[in-house]
């Protein structure tokens, strides 16, 4: 069986804002369509602050949440760290969405191959963002125009580390 596809799956500013406490700043329904559309069927992967965010497994879709401190809890598998979390994932193949927040971005950024990024157009005051990434091993394969943000799916064009420059949007 092949590895899994690794996507990363993010909404954000061009400043690089993904959140606000632990709330999306913005509310975009057109967005939200299509980040269920891409990620039906498949598996994501999420912190414990993103999964209490979102209230609930979400349907259709095999929910892996890192913690150390959650307990059982219907509809989710609980991973107790990262790399517990790729090895459950690897042998299902098909693809797997890193859904946040910061620290899952951060530690799926060198092995990701694939990301998709709503950017938003809008300015959002906020206090969690997007780690660094080094644009210069995504390239673009696509960009869907809506009226509130750009969807963008970049492909890794080569292996490095990431993690050495600021944002960049469409």
């Amino acid at each position: 069986m092949n590895p899994p596809e690794k996507i990363i799956i993010v909404a954000m500013t061009k400043s690089g804002v993904i959140g606000c406490g632990e709330n999306l700043p913005w509310h975009i329904p057109e967005d939200l369509r299509r980040f269920r559309e891409l990620t039906s069927g498949h598996t994501l992967v999420m912190g414990r602050r993103t999964f209490f965010a979102i209230g609930r497994p979400l349907p259709e879709r095999r929910n892996l949440v890192v913690s150390t401190r959650l307990g059982e809890t219907h509809g989710i598998e609980i991973c107790r760290s990262f790399e517990a979390v790729l090895e459950n994932a690897q042998g299902r193949g098909g693809r797997v969405f890193f859904i946040g927040g910061r620290t899952i971005y951060q530690q799926a950024l060198p092995i990701a191959n694939e990301m998709i990024v709503s950017w938003v157009r809008e300015d959002h005051r906020g206090d969690v963002f997007f780690p660094p990434v080094d644009w210069g091993l995504w390239q673009a394969q696509s960009i869907e125009q809506h009226q509130r943000f750009s969807l963008v799916h970049y492909r890794r064009t080569e292996k490095g580390n990431g993690c050495r420059s600021g944002l960049r949007e469409p």
